[in-house]
Order: C-alpha cells, then sequence, then structure tokens
C-alpha cells in the first residue's frame, strides 16, 4: 500500500477556535489483528465469526496495555470488543489532547455554517498495536453516489426488469440470506416500502434499521434518496432476503463501525455488504483508510461480499485538480467495485450496452480508474491494468457494472413520489441482490468474488467495449470503466457451479 495522506484539516476548513478544556469527546481506538487473515482474493474457506475472534480480534495484552494507559490519563472506558479490535474511550477535550498529543478545535466547513471538531495534527497513537484514533475528525468523509435524473430520460427499468434482462437465476429470491446496507445519513419510510413492493407485486423484504454510535433511521434528509434507491433495488431483486440497514454517522468513525459492525453481527449474520457512499481515496487519512482496509479484511475472511458504488464522476472523481482519482472504499483490494452502464432494451432483450457518460448533460459519469494507494493485487495480473501517469503499479477500478445512467434509469419510491434514480449507488445493492441469490442457489457463499471471478474468463459476464469515462475507454475484456462488465446471472451460477 502507498502510503499518501493528507492533511487533517485542508484550507476549505475555517478554524474557529479551540474546544473548551471540558468538551466531551468519546474515541475509538482500532488494534492491530492478533494475527494477519489471509489476504483479500485467496482462495479458502470462510471462518465462522467465533472462530475469526479467536484467531484475529485484538490482542489481550495489547487491550490491558491501552487499558492502563487511558485510566492514567483520567479517560472512561465505554465499550470494547475485541472480536472488532476496538476500545472507545471518552474524556473531556483536555485529557484527549494529553492522552493523545492534539489540541481539539472548531472548524467551518468551507463557506457553509457546518461547524466539526477536529484536530490540525496526527494523534500519537498510544501503543504499536493500535492502527487508528478515530472520532477526533469529525468531518464526513463520503458522499452517496446516487444521481436523480435532471432531465427527459430514454428509457426506465424497475428492479425486477433488470434482474430478468441481466438473467439472474430463476427460483431464486434470496431466501436465507441477509443483506447489509450501509447508511451514512437519511432514511426511510415506511409506507414509501410498502407501496413501492406492492406496485410490483412483491411482499418485500424484511427491512430492520439498526443504528451505529448514535444514528438513526432518519428521513426527511438529501440522503433519502439514497437509502430508498439501495434498500427498493435490493429489496425488489432479493424480495425473500432481510435488509439490514446500518445507519452511521458520516465520519471516519461512524464509517468504520458501520462496517464492522454489520461484518461481526451474530444476530443478522450479513452474507453480503452493499456500500453506496465514498469519496477520492486520497482524502483519507492514512490511518483512518487502514482501519476501513481492517475492517473490510475482517469481513472478506469471514466469507462476506462486500459490494461498492465506483463514483458518479467520471476518471477524476469529481475533483478539480487536473488529476485522476477513484473513490474510496470501491478501491479497496476487498471489495467488488461496481462501475456504471448505459441499458437500452426492447422486448426484454438487452439491445446495447455502453460506459456511462452523461457529463455533458450533468448526468454523470461511471467512476474508475488506477489506485494510487493500493497496489494491484494478483488476481488482476494480465488483465491489462495500466499504470497510473506517475508509474504506480494500482489495483484497477472497477471490477464489474450495471446500469447506472439516469437516462437508463431505476423507478423508485421516495416521499410519495415515481421517480427515476441512477448512479453506481444502485449498482452496489443490484450486485449485492445477485450475490444474495447466488449463495442460495449455491449453497455456499461467494465470499470474496475476486478469487471466483476473475477466473472466469468472461464467463457469466456481458463485456462492455464501448464508451469511456471521460478518460478511460472500454475495451474486449476487463477495463477501468466497467470492470469485467455487466453481469448474466445465469451463465454465471453455471460458471461458479462448474
Amino acid at each position: 500500500m502507498n502510503t499518501s495522506t493528507r492533511t487533517p484539516f485542508p484550507a476549505a476548513c475555517r478554524y474557529l477556535g479551540p474546544a473548551a478544556p471540558d468538551t466531551p469527546i468519546t474515541v475509538t481506538l482500532v488494534f492491530r489483528h492478533r494475527a494477519p487473515p489471509a489476504p483479500a482474493g485467496t482462495r479458502g474457506a470462510a471462518m465462522s465469526r467465533e472462530a475469526f475472534a479467536q484467531a484475529h480480534g485484538a490482542d489481550p495484552a495489547a487491550l490491558t496495555r491501552v487499558r492502563a494507559l487511558a485510566g492514567r490519563h483520567g479517560l472512561e472506558e465505554v465499550d470494547c470488543q475485541p472480536q472488532r479490535r476496538i476500545l472507545r474511550l471518552r474524556g473531556s477535550a483536555q485529557q484527549i489532547g494529553t492522552m493523545f498529543g492534539v489540541s481539539p478545535a472548531h472548524y467551518a466547513m468551507g463557506d457553509s455554517d457546518q461547524r466539526v471538531l477536529g484536530v490540525a495534527q496526527a494523534p500519537n497513537l498510544p501503543d504499536p498495536s493500535v492502527i487508528a484514533v478515530l472520532g477526533l475528525d469529525q468531518r464526513p468523509v463520503a458522499k452517496p453516489h446516487f444521481r436523480p435524473l435532471l432531465t427527459t430520460g430514454t428509457a426506465s427499468f424497475t428492479p425486477p426488469e433488470l434482474g430478468a434482462l441481466y438473467g439472474f437465476p430463476a427460483g431464486t429470491d434470496g431466501g436465507g440470506q441477509t443483506i447489509a446496507i450501509i447508511e451514512l445519513g437519511g432514511g426511510y419510510r415506511e409506507d414509501d416500502l410498502s407501496s413501492y413492493f406492492a406496485s410490483l407485486g412483491i411482499a418485500g423484504p424484511t427491512v430492520t434499521p439498526i443504528a451505529v454510535d448514535g444514528a438513526g433511521n432518519a428521513p426527511g434528509g438529501a440522503a433519502d434518496g439514497e437509502v430508498a434507491l439501495d434498500i427498493e433495488v435490493a429489496g425488489a431483486l432479493a424480495p425473500a432476503a432481510r435488509l439490514a440497514v446500518y445507519f452511521a454517522p458520516n465520519t471516519d468513525a461512524g464509517f468504520f463501525d458501520a462496517i464492522s459492525q454489520a461484518a461481526h453481527d451474530t444476530g443478522q449474520q450479513p452474507s453480503v455488504i452493499s456500500i453506496s457512499w465514498g469519496g477520492p481515496e486520497d482524502n483519507w487519512s492514512a490511518a483512518s483508510r487502514e482501519a476501513m482496509e481492517s475492517a473490510l479484511q475482517d469481513a472478506v475472511a469471514m466469507g462476506v461480499t462486500v459490494t461498492v458504488a465506483a463514483g458518479d464522476d467520471g476518471a477524476t472523481d469529481g475533483q478539480s485538480d487536473g488529476q485522476l482519482h477513484v473513490d474510496y472504499p470501491a478501491a479497496s483490494p476487498c471489495v467488488l467495485a461496481c462501475g456504471g452502464t448505459r441499458l437500452i432494451a426492447s422486448a426484454g432483450t438487452i439491445g446495447s450496452e455502453t460506459v456511462w457518460n452523461e457529463s455533458a448533460s450533468g448526468n454523470g459519469a461511471t467512476g474508475g480508474g488506477v489506485s494510487r494507494i493500493f497496489a494491484r493485487p494478483a488476481w488482476q495480473a494480465g488483465m491489462n491494468v495500466p499504470a497510473t501517469p506517475d508509474g504506480f503499479q494500482g489495483r484497477g477500478v472497477p471490477d464489474v457494472a450495471g446500469v447506472a445512467d439516469p437516462l437508463t434509469g431505476y423507478r423508485i419510491r421516495l416521499d410519495g413520489q415515481d421517480l427515476v434514480y441512477g448512479g453506481t449507488s444502485a449498482v452496489a445493492p443490484l450486485w449485492a441482490a445477485l450475490v444474495a441469490r447466488l449463495n442460495q442457489s449455491l449453497g455456499h457463499d461467494l465470499g470474496d468474488g475476486h478469487a471466483s471471478l476473475y477466473p472466469l474468463d468472461g464467463q457469466g459476464f456481458h463485456d462492455i467495449t464501448q464508451g469511456d469515462n471521460g478518460h478511460y475507454r472500454a475495451g474486449k475484456g476487463w477495463d477501468a470503466c466497467t470492470g469485467l462488465g455487466s453481469p448474466d446471472g445465469t451463465a454465471l451460477r453455471s460458471a461458479l457451479a462448474g
């Protein structure tokens, strides 16, 4: 992994002054694995959550050392979960500042009135076993990757229509599976879901909201469209699955905790995690990114497939520096990164499918490219992944694709209205539902899909060969716009079974 990082608070944040010494602050310490799990893409049986905790949880001796140090600084232990490798501590700004060598302060986000707590220094790690101290930086770390239709669309589809076009395996409905959905804001209304699924003639899935770090199902905000899109796409394509929706604050601590809690949830036991949020990979601090990677590694080791939206702003990921960027966590080698296409169909058959790029009309373009942080994994050897402009041999993004162009988008229901949405946010739950149905059909979990999907030599995929995302062009085989392609679910099931 390339260790490039960023300043904790960029110039866009205005310093407002120090936090009062008695300001309460809660931090989450993330510990190293007691023993490293197998790398992503490595074939092998998934570990049970209990076995993983024993083999790869936090080192008890390290927890004891850090607890003692925290006690000497007057910090209160709020929570400790060794299987998740976390220790949560609470104290005053003065106590926290002394233990971690930081100066908590208040900042304004750009020209807005949004105030956040943060520090201008990287915290001192209290023990070699600690990889990150989360909660000191309370800036939003991610944005949702959905796109409302801004102009007249060419076509739109219900999720079941897309399931038929993409050949989702007959005789499957996601029964016996749980899909975890990560949300960093917004909420859903029960009446929207019930009326939406009824309009499709579907009983609909069981949806369970799960609060993380004090957040919860809170409809009424700008992120409601993301939540509706995720639940309605996954639920309509895997109607017999259970959906567990983890609502967390949009901070590095909240994002980490949502993924970690979902991966280790012995009650819900998800087999798939769908993530439709992210941000440019180099906007993350190295420590926050390492903590996130460790949570994603946990999921992979326990046989959980993680599908992640690749972004909706083309090859620059929406940055204005003239450079190429990929989105994180889509850039993680632990996840199936999901790119976007434009889909034209008639009479239940795909007529054409090309790279999604409607930048000229303001309707977005699929993310994709090459990581400048994560080295090229073994399973992408021979895929003609280009080097970055500075020559780094990085992980190629995305892995797979599906329709994301809002001009050929998804029909959803939000606040009592029937709308059309696109974005790679829709592709992550589409692939999550497909994985749930493959799991059901195959009788075992797909787990880390890279080891299974890349060796298939294109079987089970519609190869996308036309279009670009503003820099990278589609071509035969894997490309940095649509990965291996969009799914042919029935062929994919046969190839995996073989």
